[in-house]
């Protein structure tokens, strides 16, 4: 049955694009290889996921092969959207919303996805030694959410969140009350006030496993973005090509105004930035990446720029680089192989690890 849905999927899919829903096809350029000419540009686009847009491009023999890869791709962002879903419960699944509900309460059996997704945090947290990205810091990050929104909503009466009552929710983001039994597959807060928050890492993390899904398919010649978190597999089929990656310019009016492009295959890139997710008060901005010392937004730079092999990895990464201070950040990203790491200061100065300018334009690079 399971088998059967699936390419019942792969069929809509295939009906979807072909009537001309985010579907392109590209010529092939001449004089490139006889494999190169058995393929053709596919690309592909869905939203109701992770609050976001999800491009996928992709060279394939044919429709079907690369309506199979995009239904795995659908498929898993489905998935993973509703495991880490903070606002919404969906029959059958224990997720992250129902999670916050009970676990304070009892352990909680969950997916053994979410489970692994939440061991995996951990286990970062105490590989860098710090805990400048807490999936423990819900229940500050949602007082700031509630005021963000309302902010939007309401500009003329936007606000902060009083101090008293961020000091009060800080009181409860101890990561260690998260209490993992990983023979019953169960999550328990020892403190039943805290709340998990997965907005530092989810989304990188689900591109992550949809790359994976890809790199193992017939289309491993493909670019996902998925608002941003970019995950680059083997290069153009067609001509050879490393792909493109803007880096947006944090002043810039629209996503397509660009700061830098990277160039790169079998690698992801991914952004923080102080003008993804923000609200105005007083006229200064305010953006969503909350130090956990200080309880306020982080504002030492206006984005980081991380280069890897693992998305997710990247997105936690380019998080705590944000919050950290650049001395930290610098030491950390230099000691770990194959990981690069670019900062945007406030006065557009630019800084980066030596191995970056490889992948800048800036620099010199390109797409050969």
């Amino acid at each position: 049955m399971r088998k059967q849905a699936f390419a019942a999927l792969c069929l809509i899919l295939v009906m979807a694009v072909c009537a001309g829903f985010g579907f392109s096809i590209g010529p092939v350029p001449a004089g490139v290889s006889a494999h190169a000419e058995s393929t053709q540009r596919y690309s592909a686009t869905f939203a109701g996921t992770f609050d976001t847009i999800v491009t996928l491009i992709g060279y394939a023999p044919d429709e079907k092969t690369f309506a199979e890869a995009y239904a795995g791709v659908y498929s898993i962002f489905t998935e993973y959207h509703r495991l880490f879903d903070a606002y919404h419960t969906y029959d059958g699944i224990e997720n992250l919303c129902s999670l916050n509900q009970k676990a304070g309460i009892s352990p909680v059996r969950v997916d053994r996805k979410l489970f692994d997704f939440i061991s995996w945090c951990l286990d970062r947290e105490k590989e860098f030694g710090s805990e400048q990205v807490n999936i423990a810091m819900g229940s500050v990050l949602q007082l700031w959410h509630s005021y963000r929104e309302a902010g939007i909503a309401s500009p003329g009466i936007a606000a902060l969140p009083p101090m008293d009552e961020l000091e009060q929710a800080a009181m409860h983001m101890n990561v260690k009350d998260v209490i993992l039994d990983a023979d019953e597959c169960t999550v328990y807060f020892a403190d039943p006030a805290l709340r998990l928050d997965f907005g530092a890492v989810a989304k990188g993390y689900t591109a992550q496993a949809a790359a994976d899904h890809l790199a193992d398919s017939d289309m491993p010649s493909f670019i996902l973005n998925a608002g941003g978190n970019v995950c680059a597999g083997h290069r153009k089929a067609d001509t050879g090509a490393l792909w493109g990656i803007g880096i947006q310019d944090p002043d810039g009016l629209s996503g397509s105004d660009l700061f830098d492009t990277i160039f790169a295959a079998d690698k992801a890139v991914v952004t923080s930035g102080d003008y993804q997710r923000y609200y105005v008060v007083d006229g200064k901005r305010y953006a969503h990446l909350i130090s956990p010392e200080t309880l306020m937004p982080a504002e030492e730079f206006r984005g980081v720029t991380i280069v890897a092999d693992d998305s997710g990895l990247c997105d936690f990464l380019s998080t705590y680089l944000f919050i950290a201070d650049y001395e930290t950040g610098r030491a950390l990203v230099d000691a770990m192989p194959d990981t690069e790491a670019l900062w945007i200061l406030p006065d557009r100065t630019v800084r980066y690890t030596d191995g970056m300018a490889r992948y800048l334009r800036s620099a010199g690079a390109t797409n050969q």
